[in-house]
This record gives structure tokens, C-alpha cells and sequence, in this order.
């Protein structure tokens, strides 16, 4: 893929993986044509500038704008080919508080994303998906979901516009906004981690191999797609041992809307999903394109009737030596 030439628009832009994705895209591709940040919160735009000045990288661009807004989303996506919609509410106990705001966000959101780009130029749009779509029991996941069934579903929709959608799901950033990593970081400072339940799974996947599977989506998919990950798991204790192991590990109970372990693909998917090596897709049960073929090219094979993938049922898993040294390359401590 050579993105040299070419306008990108991504929502969500100030995030974690939104600025791995920027910094990725100017080094990888610096004739990059337009790069847009398109996010609400103007500190952070103007925090982020800092780091990628216009002045430097003249095809940057930051867009101060909200999903929720039908019309700014169709003016941001004027001279866009690529969109890369990682705008959403993310915390599962503050959607549980304020669900409405979440359903604006992530499924109104997600509505206006490709209505627009159904109305503009754009040629291709990658979604983010999480863990908590996949059979969800909180309303983030819920939201997550239903984007991930309307982005999937933009494809039947799109008459004879040479357009893409695909989703890209996976677990637990390490060491993103708000992520359990950083908070122990802040936390053991105070000599206590708070420990929801010590039973407790994760699926793990470093901001890198987030942003090479966005990329690998962008380049590869032919609609409809969701791809997910082979990434390992961890315990929640092994996480605290690795950050505070002299700190008292305090259990306090699971927060509402809370899982033990995480999914990203149910055995109910099992029938339409396929193995391609480094990532598992799940494929749309409607497709305009020949699923033989589509698997032909990337030499995929459907996976066992019954199959799940579970953070609990992990066949890799982090110990604690290991995610230490994660946590030392890719977590920036910053108290």
C-alpha cells in the first residue's frame, strides 16, 4: 500500500491509537497529500500540534469537529479517500451512567460516518471495533456492536460507488487513554492497586500492531469484513505484580457492566469465520464479491464449528516478566 498521494481523514484523531496512526502515516508516507485530525477537543488538538506542527508537516490538518454532526462530518470529508473512524466513548462504567450520550456517539456517530462518506469521495473507511462488541453485556459494547453490524452493512448499500467498508476489532491497547496500565502506574505511587477481580482476563495488543492492523484493513479488505487479532492474554494480577509487585493488591469488585474474560468471536461466529494467518476475519453472511476467491487470495480456512476466542481460553498468554518489559518499551509513565 502506498499512501504517498493520498487524503486521510481520522476521527478520533488526538486518541492513543489516532496520534501511533498519524506518526506512523508522516514517517512511512511523507508525501502523505492531507492528513486530517478530526476530533472535539481543541486542548488536545492543540497539544497534539505540538508534537506535529503544520509548519513541519504541511499536510497535516486538525479539524476540530463531533460525530454527532452530520453536516461538520460531510465538510470534513471533502477531498477525503480514507477514513478511519476511531472516535467513540470508550469507558464502560461512565456509558452505563450516561447512555444516551453513548448511543449519540458511537451508533449516531457511526451513521453519520458513512452517510457521509456515502455523499463525498471517500473510497475506503476502517472502523473500531472492541472486545466488549462481541456477545456485549454493557452498553458500550452494545453500541460498539450495532457500528459494527452498520459499517458492515454500508457495503449492501453502496450502489455502484467504488467504495469499501470494513471493521477491525481487537482488546485492550496497552498502555492507552484510560487503560488499566497507566492507571496502576498513577495508582502505585499511592501503595494500594485496586483490583476489580482476581480472576480477571484481558486481551492485549501494543498501539504498534494496532496501527499495522488498521493499515492491513485499509489495504486489504474487500467489504465487510471484521478482522480480529491473534494477540495474547493476561491476568489483572499478573498486570498488578508487574507494575506494583511491593504494593497492597486490594480487590474491590467488578464495576457495573464489567466481564471476567473478553471475546472476539463467539462460537455463534465460528460458521463464518476463517483463519488467514496472522489475523482471523469474520465475513458477512452477504457479500457483492465470491467468497471462494476471497479465500483463494488470502489463503483462509474456516475455523472449527464451535470455535471461540476468549481472553479466559487463551492458548498465549503474558506472564508477569513479559509485560513488564511491554510496559517498559511501549507505556509512557507520566505522573
Amino acid at each position: 500500500m502506498d499512501l504517498n498521494g493520498k487524503s486521510i481523514l481520522i476521527t478520533g484523531g488526538t486518541g492513543s491509537l489516532g496520534k501511533a496512526l498519524v506518526k506512523t502515516i508522516l514517517q512511512k508516507w511523507p508525501n502523505v497529500k492531507r492528513l486530517v485530525v478530526f476530533s472535539r477537543d481543541e486542548q488536545k488538538q492543540f497539544q497534539m500540534s505540538q508534537d506535529f506542527p503544520e509548519t513541519k508537516y504541511p499536510a497535516i490538518r486538525y479539524f476540530i469537529g463531533d460525530v454527532r454532526d452530520y453536516e461538520r462530518v460531510k465538510r470534513a470529508l471533502y477531498g477525503i479517500e480514507y477514513v478511519i473512524h476511531a472516535a467513540a466513548m470508550k469507558h464502560v462504567h461512565i456509558a452505563e451512567y450516561n447512555p444516551d450520550e453513548c448511543v449519540k456517539t458511537n451508533i449516531g456517530g457511526a451513521e453519520n460516518i458513512i452517510k457521509a462518506s456515502l455523499e463525498t469521495a471517500v473510497t475506503r473507511v476502517v472502523a473500531l471495533s472492541t472486545d466488549k462488541a462481541c456477545a456485549p453485556i454493557n452498553l458500550y459494547g452494545a453500541t460498539k456492536l450495532t457500528s459494527d453490524k452498520l459499517f458492515v452493512a454500508a457495503n449492501n448499500i453502496k450502489g455502484n460507488k467504488n467504495i469499501v467498508f470494513s471493521v477491525v476489532r481487537y482488546g485492550n491497547v496497552m498502555g492507552s487513554n484510560g487503560s488499566v496500565i497507566p492507571f496502576f502506574q498513577k495508582k502505585a505511587a499511592e501503595g494500594v492497586l485496586p483490583i476489580t477481580d482476581p480472576n480477571m482476563t484481558r486481551f492485549n495488543i501494543s498501539l504498534e500492531e494496532g496501527v499495522d492492523m488498521v493499515l492491513h484493513a485499509l489495504d486489504n479488505a474487500w467489504g465487510g469484513e471484521i478482522f480480529v487479532p491473534k494477540i495474547p492474554s493476561y491476568k489483572i494480577t499478573d498486570v498488578a505484580m508487574a507494575v506494583g509487585p511491593d504494593c497492597e493488591h486490594r480487590i474491590i469488585g467488578i464495576r457495573p457492566g464489567e466481564k471476567i474474560h473478553e471475546e472476539m468471536i463467539t462460537s455463534s461466529d465460528s460458521f463464518m469465520t476463517y483463519d488467514l494467518g496472522k489475523y482471523y476475519v469474520i465475513l458477512p453472511q452477504l457479500t457483492e464479491w465470491d467468497k471462494g476467491e476471497f479465500l483463494e487470495n488470502f489463503n483462509g480456512q474456516q475455523v472449527a464449528p464451535g470455535f471461540n476466542y476468549s481472553s479466559g481460553s487463551n492458548t498465549e498468554w503474558l506472564n508477569v516478566e513479559q509485560l513488564r518489559r511491554l510496559i517498559s518499551e511501549h507505556v509512557t509513565h507520566e505522573l
